[in-house]
Protein backbone atom coordinates (compact mmCIF):
# COMPACT_ATOMS: atom_id res chain seq x y z
CA UNK A 1 0.00 0.00 0.00
CA UNK A 2 2.83 2.41 0.73
CA UNK A 3 4.86 1.71 -2.38
CA UNK A 4 3.50 2.67 -5.79
CA UNK A 5 6.84 2.52 -7.66
CA UNK A 6 6.71 6.19 -8.70
CA UNK A 7 9.89 7.66 -10.10
CA UNK A 8 9.51 11.39 -10.91
CA UNK A 9 12.83 11.43 -12.72
CA UNK A 10 12.53 8.49 -15.14
CA UNK A 11 8.84 7.69 -15.72
CA UNK A 12 6.84 9.30 -18.56
CA UNK A 13 4.71 12.27 -17.55
CA UNK A 14 1.45 10.64 -18.68
CA UNK A 15 2.17 7.53 -16.57
CA UNK A 16 3.03 9.62 -13.52
CA UNK A 17 -0.11 11.73 -13.91
CA UNK A 18 -2.34 8.67 -14.22
CA UNK A 19 -0.77 7.01 -11.16
CA UNK A 20 -1.36 10.15 -9.10
CA UNK A 21 -4.74 11.21 -10.49
CA UNK A 22 -6.82 8.07 -9.97
CA UNK A 23 -6.20 7.58 -6.22
CA UNK A 24 -6.29 11.34 -5.58
CA UNK A 25 -9.67 11.66 -7.29
CA UNK A 26 -11.08 8.64 -5.44
CA UNK A 27 -9.93 10.03 -2.11
CA UNK A 28 -11.35 13.47 -2.89
CA UNK A 29 -14.67 11.98 -3.99
CA UNK A 30 -14.85 10.06 -0.72
CA UNK A 31 -14.36 13.20 1.39
CA UNK A 32 -16.82 15.22 -0.71
CA UNK A 33 -19.43 12.49 -0.53
CA UNK A 34 -19.13 12.18 3.22
CA UNK A 35 -19.81 15.91 3.69
CA UNK A 36 -23.02 15.51 1.72
CA UNK A 37 -24.07 12.34 3.56
CA UNK A 38 -23.19 13.98 6.88
CA UNK A 39 -25.59 16.82 6.04
CA UNK A 40 -28.35 14.37 5.15
CA UNK A 41 -27.92 12.47 8.45
CA UNK A 42 -27.92 15.66 10.53
CA UNK A 43 -30.95 17.04 8.69
CA UNK A 44 -33.03 13.91 9.07
CA UNK A 45 -31.85 13.15 12.60
CA UNK A 46 -31.84 16.57 14.29
CA UNK A 47 -33.98 18.81 12.11
CA UNK A 48 -33.40 22.34 10.84
CA UNK A 49 -31.99 23.60 14.15
CA UNK A 50 -29.32 20.89 14.10
CA UNK A 51 -28.31 21.82 10.56
CA UNK A 52 -28.17 25.50 11.55
CA UNK A 53 -26.01 24.70 14.59
CA UNK A 54 -23.54 22.73 12.49
CA UNK A 55 -23.44 25.42 9.79
CA UNK A 56 -22.56 28.06 12.36
CA UNK A 57 -19.37 26.13 13.22
CA UNK A 58 -18.46 25.60 9.55
CA UNK A 59 -16.32 28.81 9.29
CA UNK A 60 -13.85 27.38 11.83
CA UNK A 61 -13.71 24.13 9.86
CA UNK A 62 -13.11 26.05 6.62
CA UNK A 63 -10.36 28.13 8.20
CA UNK A 64 -8.54 25.06 9.56
CA UNK A 65 -8.95 23.23 6.25
CA UNK A 66 -7.62 26.26 4.39
CA UNK A 67 -4.66 26.47 6.76
CA UNK A 68 -3.86 22.79 6.20
CA UNK A 69 -4.10 23.18 2.42
CA UNK A 70 -1.97 26.33 2.52
CA UNK A 71 0.84 24.70 4.51
CA UNK A 72 0.48 21.37 2.69
CA UNK A 73 0.64 22.81 -0.82
CA UNK A 74 3.45 25.24 0.03
CA UNK A 75 5.48 22.56 1.81
CA UNK A 76 4.93 20.14 -1.07
CA UNK A 77 6.14 22.61 -3.70
CA UNK A 78 9.25 23.50 -1.69
CA UNK A 79 10.01 19.84 -0.92
CA UNK A 80 9.53 18.85 -4.58
CA UNK A 81 12.13 21.39 -5.65
CA UNK A 82 14.57 20.27 -2.94
CA UNK A 83 14.13 16.65 -4.03
CA UNK A 84 14.90 17.61 -7.62
CA UNK A 85 18.22 18.99 -6.32
CA UNK A 86 18.77 15.76 -4.31
CA UNK A 87 18.50 17.72 -1.05
CA UNK A 88 16.51 15.06 0.80
CA UNK A 89 17.46 16.22 4.29
CA UNK A 90 16.36 19.80 3.53
CA UNK A 91 13.01 18.50 2.25
CA UNK A 92 12.55 16.48 5.47
CA UNK A 93 13.42 19.55 7.51
CA UNK A 94 10.74 21.61 5.78
CA UNK A 95 8.13 18.93 6.36
CA UNK A 96 8.97 18.59 10.05
CA UNK A 97 8.88 22.36 10.58
CA UNK A 98 5.52 22.66 8.82
CA UNK A 99 3.88 19.91 10.88
CA UNK A 100 5.25 21.16 14.21
CA UNK A 101 4.32 24.81 13.65
CA UNK A 102 0.80 23.96 12.47
CA UNK A 103 0.25 21.59 15.39
CA UNK A 104 1.25 24.28 17.89
CA UNK A 105 -0.97 26.92 16.26
CA UNK A 106 -4.07 24.73 16.06
CA UNK A 107 -3.52 23.48 19.62
CA UNK A 108 -3.53 27.07 20.91
CA UNK A 109 -6.67 27.84 18.88
CA UNK A 110 -8.41 24.73 20.23
CA UNK A 111 -7.55 25.56 23.84
CA UNK A 112 -8.82 29.13 23.47
CA UNK A 113 -12.12 27.99 21.96
CA UNK A 114 -12.63 25.35 24.65
CA UNK A 115 -11.93 27.93 27.38
CA UNK A 116 -14.40 30.42 25.84
CA UNK A 117 -17.00 28.25 24.04
CA UNK A 118 -20.03 30.50 24.59
CA UNK A 119 -18.14 33.60 23.48
CA UNK A 120 -16.94 31.75 20.38
CA UNK A 121 -20.49 30.62 19.58
CA UNK A 122 -21.80 34.19 19.81
CA UNK A 123 -18.93 35.40 17.64
CA UNK A 124 -20.01 32.84 15.03
CA UNK A 125 -23.54 34.27 15.12
CA UNK A 126 -25.37 31.82 17.37
CA UNK A 127 -28.71 32.83 18.87
CA UNK A 128 -29.55 31.92 22.47
CA UNK A 129 -32.04 29.28 21.30
CA UNK A 130 -29.38 27.53 19.20
CA UNK A 131 -26.63 27.96 21.81
CA UNK A 132 -26.96 24.49 23.47
CA UNK A 133 -26.63 22.63 20.16
CA UNK A 134 -23.84 24.92 18.91
CA UNK A 135 -21.90 24.31 22.13
CA UNK A 136 -22.47 20.55 21.88
CA UNK A 137 -21.04 20.48 18.37
CA UNK A 138 -18.27 23.03 18.96
CA UNK A 139 -16.80 21.42 22.08
CA UNK A 140 -16.66 17.96 20.54
CA UNK A 141 -15.38 18.95 17.10
CA UNK A 142 -12.51 21.23 18.16
CA UNK A 143 -10.15 18.41 19.29
CA UNK A 144 -10.34 16.97 15.76
CA UNK A 145 -8.66 19.91 14.08
CA UNK A 146 -5.07 19.07 15.04
CA UNK A 147 -5.54 15.64 13.44
CA UNK A 148 -7.19 17.26 10.43
CA UNK A 149 -4.11 19.38 9.74
CA UNK A 150 -1.91 16.28 10.07
CA UNK A 151 -4.06 14.58 7.45
CA UNK A 152 -4.26 17.53 5.05
CA UNK A 153 -0.53 18.29 5.14
CA UNK A 154 0.37 14.61 5.20
CA UNK A 155 -1.62 13.86 2.03
CA UNK A 156 0.52 16.27 -0.01
CA UNK A 157 3.76 14.78 1.35
CA UNK A 158 2.65 11.15 1.01
CA UNK A 159 1.80 11.68 -2.66
CA UNK A 160 5.12 13.40 -3.22
CA UNK A 161 6.86 10.45 -1.55
CA UNK A 162 5.38 8.19 -4.23
CA UNK A 163 2.44 6.66 -2.33
CA UNK A 164 -0.80 8.13 -3.73
CA UNK A 165 -2.75 4.96 -2.92
CA UNK A 166 -1.92 5.25 0.76
CA UNK A 167 -3.00 8.92 0.59
CA UNK A 168 -6.25 7.75 -0.98
CA UNK A 169 -6.91 5.39 1.94
CA UNK A 170 -6.21 8.23 4.37
CA UNK A 171 -9.32 9.82 2.82
CA UNK A 172 -11.48 6.76 2.28
CA UNK A 173 -11.09 5.17 5.73
CA UNK A 174 -12.23 8.32 7.61
CA UNK A 175 -15.07 8.81 5.11
CA UNK A 176 -16.46 5.30 5.60
CA UNK A 177 -15.96 5.49 9.37
CA UNK A 178 -17.79 8.82 9.52
CA UNK A 179 -20.81 7.42 7.68
CA UNK A 180 -21.12 4.43 10.02
CA UNK A 181 -20.58 6.46 13.19
CA UNK A 182 -22.96 9.22 12.07
CA UNK A 183 -25.75 6.68 11.66
CA UNK A 184 -24.90 4.96 14.97
CA UNK A 185 -24.64 8.09 17.12
CA UNK A 186 -27.51 10.08 15.56
CA UNK A 187 -30.17 7.39 15.09
CA UNK A 188 -29.81 4.32 17.38
CA UNK A 189 -28.10 6.25 20.21
CA UNK A 190 -30.05 9.49 19.69
CA UNK A 191 -27.10 11.76 20.53
CA UNK A 192 -28.08 14.57 18.14
CA UNK A 193 -25.49 17.09 17.00
CA UNK A 194 -23.12 15.93 19.75
CA UNK A 195 -23.16 12.49 18.14
CA UNK A 196 -22.45 14.02 14.73
CA UNK A 197 -19.47 15.92 16.17
CA UNK A 198 -18.08 12.84 17.94
CA UNK A 199 -18.46 10.78 14.76
CA UNK A 200 -16.64 13.39 12.69
CA UNK A 201 -13.90 13.77 15.31
CA UNK A 202 -13.21 10.03 15.54
CA UNK A 203 -13.07 9.69 11.75
CA UNK A 204 -10.70 12.66 11.40
CA UNK A 205 -8.48 11.26 14.18
CA UNK A 206 -8.22 8.00 12.21
CA UNK A 207 -7.09 9.82 9.06
CA UNK A 208 -4.64 12.03 10.94
CA UNK A 209 -3.05 9.07 12.75
CA UNK A 210 -2.68 7.19 9.46
CA UNK A 211 -0.92 10.14 7.82
CA UNK A 212 1.36 10.75 10.82
CA UNK A 213 2.23 7.05 11.08
CA UNK A 214 3.33 7.08 7.44
CA UNK A 215 5.54 10.12 7.94
CA UNK A 216 7.10 8.64 11.06
CA UNK A 217 7.69 5.03 10.03
CA UNK A 218 6.82 4.34 6.38
CA UNK A 219 8.24 7.24 4.36
CA UNK A 220 10.66 6.34 1.62
CA UNK A 221 12.42 9.68 1.10
CA UNK A 222 10.20 12.05 3.07
CA UNK A 223 9.64 11.60 6.79
CA UNK A 224 9.70 13.57 10.02
CA UNK A 225 13.08 14.27 11.60
CA UNK A 226 14.21 15.87 14.88
CA UNK A 227 14.53 19.66 14.82
CA UNK A 228 17.19 21.87 16.41
CA UNK A 229 16.14 24.58 18.89
CA UNK A 230 19.00 27.06 18.50
CA UNK A 231 18.26 30.69 17.68
CA UNK A 232 19.66 30.29 14.17
CA UNK A 233 17.55 27.16 13.55
CA UNK A 234 14.38 28.89 14.76
CA UNK A 235 15.09 31.88 12.55
CA UNK A 236 15.58 29.63 9.50
CA UNK A 237 12.43 27.70 10.39
CA UNK A 238 10.46 30.96 10.49
CA UNK A 239 11.83 31.92 7.08
CA UNK A 240 10.95 28.50 5.61
CA UNK A 241 7.42 28.55 7.04
CA UNK A 242 6.86 32.09 5.76
CA UNK A 243 7.82 31.05 2.25
CA UNK A 244 5.61 27.94 2.39
CA UNK A 245 2.67 30.07 3.52
CA UNK A 246 3.40 32.55 0.72
CA UNK A 247 3.28 29.80 -1.91
CA UNK A 248 0.19 28.14 -0.46
CA UNK A 249 -1.76 31.31 0.42
CA UNK A 250 -4.03 30.91 -2.59
CA UNK A 251 -5.21 27.53 -1.17
CA UNK A 252 -6.30 29.23 2.06
CA UNK A 253 -7.97 31.99 0.07
CA UNK A 254 -9.70 29.33 -2.05
CA UNK A 255 -11.40 27.91 1.06
CA UNK A 256 -12.35 31.37 2.25
CA UNK A 257 -13.82 32.32 -1.12
CA UNK A 258 -16.09 29.26 -0.93
CA UNK A 259 -17.42 30.72 2.31
CA UNK A 260 -17.96 34.07 0.60
CA UNK A 261 -19.82 32.36 -2.25
CA UNK A 262 -22.19 30.67 0.21
CA UNK A 263 -22.63 33.79 2.36
CA UNK A 264 -23.41 36.22 -0.49
CA UNK A 265 -25.58 33.65 -2.26
CA UNK A 266 -27.66 33.08 0.87
CA UNK A 267 -28.29 36.80 1.22
CA UNK A 268 -29.30 37.26 -2.42
CA UNK A 269 -31.55 34.21 -2.62
CA UNK A 270 -33.22 35.24 0.65
CA UNK A 271 -33.74 38.76 -0.67
CA UNK A 272 -35.32 37.66 -3.95
CA UNK A 273 -36.95 34.30 -3.14
CA UNK A 274 -37.16 33.97 0.65
CA UNK A 275 -36.64 30.75 2.60
CA UNK A 276 -37.43 28.53 -0.40
CA UNK A 277 -34.76 30.29 -2.43
CA UNK A 278 -32.16 29.76 0.29
CA UNK A 279 -33.18 26.10 0.46
CA UNK A 280 -32.71 25.74 -3.31
CA UNK A 281 -29.32 27.46 -3.17
CA UNK A 282 -28.38 25.24 -0.21
CA UNK A 283 -28.78 22.18 -2.42
CA UNK A 284 -26.37 23.72 -4.91
CA UNK A 285 -23.92 24.37 -2.07
CA UNK A 286 -23.84 20.66 -1.28
CA UNK A 287 -22.61 20.02 -4.85
CA UNK A 288 -20.11 22.91 -4.98
CA UNK A 289 -17.45 21.02 -2.93
CA UNK A 290 -17.48 18.30 -5.62
CA UNK A 291 -16.49 20.87 -8.24
CA UNK A 292 -13.74 22.25 -6.03
CA UNK A 293 -12.45 18.80 -5.02
CA UNK A 294 -12.20 17.64 -8.65
CA UNK A 295 -10.23 20.72 -9.70
CA UNK A 296 -8.08 20.49 -6.59
CA UNK A 297 -7.44 16.76 -7.11
CA UNK A 298 -6.28 17.41 -10.68
CA UNK A 299 -3.99 20.20 -9.45
CA UNK A 300 -2.58 18.07 -6.61
CA UNK A 301 -1.92 15.20 -9.03
CA UNK A 302 0.03 17.47 -11.37
CA UNK A 303 1.82 19.46 -8.65
CA UNK A 304 4.67 17.08 -7.73
CA UNK A 305 5.39 16.39 -11.41
CA UNK A 306 5.43 20.09 -12.30
CA UNK A 307 7.45 21.18 -9.25
CA UNK A 308 10.02 18.41 -9.68
CA UNK A 309 10.62 19.15 -13.36
CA UNK A 310 10.53 22.89 -12.71
CA UNK A 311 13.34 22.36 -10.19
CA UNK A 312 15.41 20.39 -12.69
CA UNK A 313 14.71 22.80 -15.55
CA UNK A 314 12.91 20.22 -17.74
CA UNK A 315 10.36 22.66 -19.16
CA UNK A 316 9.11 20.32 -21.88
CA UNK A 317 7.82 18.00 -19.12
CA UNK A 318 6.23 20.94 -17.32
CA UNK A 319 4.38 21.89 -20.52
CA UNK A 320 3.31 18.29 -21.11
CA UNK A 321 1.90 18.09 -17.57
CA UNK A 322 0.08 21.38 -18.10
CA UNK A 323 -1.59 20.00 -21.22
CA UNK A 324 -2.72 16.91 -19.32
CA UNK A 325 -4.02 19.08 -16.48
CA UNK A 326 -6.07 21.26 -18.81
CA UNK A 327 -7.48 18.35 -20.83
CA UNK A 328 -8.46 16.43 -17.70
CA UNK A 329 -10.10 19.48 -16.12
CA UNK A 330 -12.02 20.21 -19.32
CA UNK A 331 -13.20 16.61 -19.63
CA UNK A 332 -14.54 16.48 -16.08
CA UNK A 333 -16.04 19.95 -16.39
CA UNK A 334 -17.93 19.11 -19.58
CA UNK A 335 -19.28 15.86 -18.10
CA UNK A 336 -20.55 17.64 -14.98
CA UNK A 337 -22.04 20.44 -17.07
CA UNK A 338 -24.02 17.92 -19.11
CA UNK A 339 -25.14 16.19 -15.89
CA UNK A 340 -26.56 19.40 -14.44
CA UNK A 341 -28.12 20.49 -17.74
CA UNK A 342 -29.72 17.15 -18.59
CA UNK A 343 -30.64 15.74 -15.15
CA UNK A 344 -31.44 18.62 -12.79
CA UNK A 345 -34.56 16.97 -11.38
CA UNK A 346 -32.68 13.81 -10.39
CA UNK A 347 -29.88 15.80 -8.71
CA UNK A 348 -32.34 17.94 -6.75
CA UNK A 349 -34.45 14.93 -5.82
CA UNK A 350 -31.62 13.45 -3.75
CA UNK A 351 -32.23 16.18 -1.15
CA UNK A 352 -35.81 17.46 -1.41
CA UNK A 353 -39.14 16.76 -3.08
CA UNK A 354 -38.86 18.22 -6.57
CA UNK A 355 -42.50 19.34 -6.36
CA UNK A 356 -41.80 21.55 -3.35
CA UNK A 357 -41.15 25.25 -3.85
CA UNK A 358 -37.43 24.88 -3.15
CA UNK A 359 -37.28 21.83 -5.40
CA UNK A 360 -38.86 23.67 -8.31
CA UNK A 361 -36.53 26.65 -7.92
CA UNK A 362 -33.45 24.39 -7.82
CA UNK A 363 -34.62 22.26 -10.75
CA UNK A 364 -35.08 25.38 -12.88
CA UNK A 365 -31.74 26.86 -11.82
CA UNK A 366 -29.41 23.87 -12.01
CA UNK A 367 -29.01 23.96 -15.83
CA UNK A 368 -27.80 27.56 -15.60
CA UNK A 369 -25.46 26.70 -12.73
CA UNK A 370 -24.12 23.72 -14.69
CA UNK A 371 -22.82 25.91 -17.51
CA UNK A 372 -20.11 27.18 -15.18
CA UNK A 373 -18.66 23.89 -13.92
CA UNK A 374 -16.16 23.51 -16.78
CA UNK A 375 -14.71 26.95 -16.03
CA UNK A 376 -14.87 26.38 -12.25
CA UNK A 377 -12.84 23.14 -12.38
CA UNK A 378 -10.38 24.50 -14.95
CA UNK A 379 -9.72 27.63 -12.89
CA UNK A 380 -9.03 25.68 -9.69
CA UNK A 381 -6.65 23.38 -11.58
CA UNK A 382 -4.82 26.25 -13.31
CA UNK A 383 -4.37 28.15 -10.03
CA UNK A 384 -2.75 24.98 -8.67
CA UNK A 385 -0.46 24.98 -11.72
CA UNK A 386 0.73 28.51 -10.93
CA UNK A 387 1.35 27.48 -7.31
CA UNK A 388 3.52 24.59 -8.48
CA UNK A 389 5.75 27.03 -10.39
CA UNK A 390 6.06 29.41 -7.41
CA UNK A 391 4.10 32.05 -9.36
CA UNK A 392 2.53 33.35 -6.20
CA UNK A 393 1.13 36.69 -7.36
CA UNK A 394 -0.80 35.13 -10.24
CA UNK A 395 -2.31 32.38 -8.10
CA UNK A 396 -3.45 34.84 -5.40
CA UNK A 397 -4.80 37.31 -7.98
CA UNK A 398 -6.91 34.68 -9.74
CA UNK A 399 -8.27 33.27 -6.48
CA UNK A 400 -9.36 36.76 -5.40
CA UNK A 401 -10.76 37.43 -8.85
CA UNK A 402 -13.04 34.38 -8.90
CA UNK A 403 -13.94 34.60 -5.20
CA UNK A 404 -14.29 38.33 -4.51
CA UNK A 405 -13.44 40.84 -7.25
CA UNK A 406 -15.79 39.41 -9.90
CA UNK A 407 -18.13 37.19 -7.85
CA UNK A 408 -19.63 39.85 -5.57
CA UNK A 409 -20.51 42.31 -8.41
CA UNK A 410 -21.99 39.44 -10.46
CA UNK A 411 -24.18 38.33 -7.53
CA UNK A 412 -25.56 41.87 -7.20
CA UNK A 413 -25.71 43.04 -10.84
CA UNK A 414 -26.96 39.96 -12.71
CA UNK A 415 -30.16 39.48 -10.63
CA UNK A 416 -30.99 43.14 -11.27
CA UNK A 417 -30.85 42.42 -15.01
CA UNK A 418 -32.14 38.83 -15.29
CA UNK A 419 -33.89 38.21 -11.98
CA UNK A 420 -33.71 34.66 -10.62
CA UNK A 421 -31.79 33.44 -13.67
CA UNK A 422 -29.12 36.03 -12.97
CA UNK A 423 -28.53 34.63 -9.47
CA UNK A 424 -27.90 31.16 -10.87
CA UNK A 425 -25.61 32.64 -13.53
CA UNK A 426 -23.44 34.58 -11.04
CA UNK A 427 -20.99 31.72 -10.56
CA UNK A 428 -20.79 30.68 -14.26
CA UNK A 429 -20.22 34.27 -15.44
CA UNK A 430 -17.56 34.84 -12.73
CA UNK A 431 -15.69 31.67 -13.64
CA UNK A 432 -15.95 32.30 -17.39
CA UNK A 433 -14.58 35.83 -16.98
CA UNK A 434 -11.73 34.52 -14.81
CA UNK A 435 -10.85 31.88 -17.43
CA UNK A 436 -10.86 34.55 -20.14
CA UNK A 437 -8.52 36.78 -18.13
CA UNK A 438 -6.16 33.88 -17.38
CA UNK A 439 -6.05 32.91 -21.07
CA UNK A 440 -5.49 36.53 -22.09
CA UNK A 441 -2.63 36.93 -19.62
CA UNK A 442 -0.94 33.72 -20.77
CA UNK A 443 -1.34 34.72 -24.44
CA UNK A 444 0.16 38.16 -23.71
CA UNK A 445 3.18 36.65 -21.92
CA UNK A 446 3.71 34.14 -24.73
CA UNK A 447 3.73 36.89 -27.37
CA UNK A 448 6.18 38.95 -25.31
CA UNK A 449 8.54 35.96 -25.13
Amino acid sequence: MNRDAIDFQKEPVATLFRKLLIPTLLGSFAMSAVCTIDGIFVGHGTGADGVAAVNLVVPIYQFVAGLGLMIGSGCSVVSSIHLSYKKVKTARLNISQALLATTLFITVLTVLVLIFPAETARLLGSSESLMPQVLDYLQWIMPAFVFQTWMLIGLFIIRLDGSPRFAMWCNIVPALLNIVLDWLFIFPLGMGVKGAAIATTLSIVAGGVMALYYLLFMGRSLRIIALKTSVKSLRLAGRNLGYQCKIGLSSLLGELTMAIFIYIGNWQFMHYLGNSGVGAFGIACYYAPFFFMIGNAIAQSAQPIISYNYGTGLWHKVRETRRLLLRTATLFGVCLSLLFILFPRELVGLFVDTQSQAGRIATAGFPYLGTGTVFFIANVAVIGYFQSLERIRESILFVLMRGVILLIPCFYLLPAVWGTTGMWLAMPVTEALTSTIIYGMCLYRRRRR
